[in-house]
């Protein structure tokens, strides 16, 4: 049985809902003032509120706004009785979350179809709401899922830290690190076009078939090798037109010797420190994987000074909207790098917190992951 509250100061209007609703069969609980009303609506979770908009103690249009500024009664279906009619008085109405009129002298006919009507919607509301409260699980499971899937920290032989902060719960970037053989780590970062679920699963299938090696006949040692089998494996025309970027490394941990290719990634950015803060950009020209089957990828080799670091990331990093309204570059993030290093203070943490601070938006619009790894001898 539907609830309803009735809230008006005038006795006789509450007499005649209230014999019109009963005879309805809805269950009807009458108040005759605001403050009352809210307190009513808080404790019974009604389907529907009948509200007089002009009473002596609160306006019907302050009970309005407090009680649909209760997340639990958002989906109340709020009535207004009243004698105005005026287009002014409409917005007004519907401005406060009001959601139908009544206008005085009352119609049973016109009541009796209005609340009928407003039910209906009520319980629409109610059932949208757990659907959307069902997939919002859903969807946090599947994030949680996704962070399962990525690496631990690494503290032995070198350290690597990472930070992964999807746009949504579900983001399209993903990264990974592993030992090859005891000499040679394997380290990339991608970025699937999109966000949500459609970015999020060509991401876990890139990670799961790299991790396993399942990419037959291919030198995981030689990244163009990798980058050429990933884009015969994930063109567009057959993902749903998703594409990603990526860049992937391999550390020789004897010699000291990383090699690496980029398709259509930011580069990544090593920074060693003796004798004085220098940034490196290591970066490979292409385009991102998916896009021609025919494309071609080179391999680029640097060498990894002591009291170095490496930073790999995706272009949530510094794409940042500023006050001015225009967007943050990629030269001012490696300068922030490049101080934090100068001063000595350059953990993960201390620099998201200054990306917040730079970042104009309450959070970030795009997918945010960055890598750090540190070669300290």
């Amino acid at each position: 049985m539907s609830l309803i509250l009735v809230i008006d100061d005038d006795p006789t209007v509450q007499t005649l809902l209230s014999r019109v609703l009963k005879s309805q069969g809805y269950q009807v609980v009458v108040t005759h003032n605001g403050e009352e009303g809210i307190r009513l609506a808080r404790q019974l979770y009604p389907g529907l509120v009948i509200c007089e908009w002009t009473m002596q103690s609160m306006s019907g249009l302050e009970v309005c706004r407090q009680i649909k500024a209760d997340p639990r009664l958002s989906t109340v279906f709020f009535i207004f009785l009243t004698s105005l009619g005026s287009v002014s008085d409409c917005v007004q109405a519907f401005d406060a979350g009001g959601d139908d009129f009544i206008t005085k002298p009352i119609e049973q006919n016109e009541l009796t179809a209005r609340v009928r009507a407003g039910l209906r919607l009520h319980q629409m509301s109610r059932d949208l709401q757990k659907q959307k409260q069902l997939l919002e699980a859903e969807l946090s499971e599947a994030a949680d899922y996704v962070r399962s899937l990525l690496p631990p920290q690494l503290k032995e032989p070198l350290e690597i830290n990472s930070r992964f902060i999807p746009s949504l719960r579900l983001g399209g970037d993903c990264f990974d690190y592993y030992w090859l053989d005891p000499d040679y780590l394997a380290i990339y970062l991608l970025d699937t076009a999109g966000h949500g679920l459609g970015a999020t699963l060509p991401s876990i299938s890139v990670l799961n078939m790299l991790r396993s090696r399942a990419l037959d006949g291919i030198n995981y040692y030689q990244p163009t090798e990798v980058l050429r089998a990933l884009n015969s494996t994930f063109q567009m025309t057959s993902q749903n037109s998703k594409y990603f970027t990526i860049w992937y490394g391999v550390y020789n941990r004897v010699n000291r010797q990383l090699i690496y290719s980029n398709a259509g990634h930011p580069p990544a950015v090593l920074l060693s420190e003796k004798p004085s803060v220098q940034a490196t950009k290591l970066e490979t020209p292409s385009i991102p994987i998916g896009m021609f089957p025919d494309t071609n990828y080179t391999d680029k080799f640097c060498h990894i000074p002591e009291s170095s670091t490496l930073y790999i990331f995706s272009d949530g990093v510094y794409e940042l909207h500023l006050v001015d309204g225009s967007i943050w570059e990629l030269d001012s993030f490696i300068d922030l790098l490049k101080m934090d290093h100068v001063v000595g203070n350059c953990d993960l943490d201390t620099i998201l917190a200054q990306l917040n601070q730079i970042n104009h938006k309450e959070s970030f619009d795009d997918d945010l992951s960055i890598l750090q790894i540190r070669f300290d001898n």
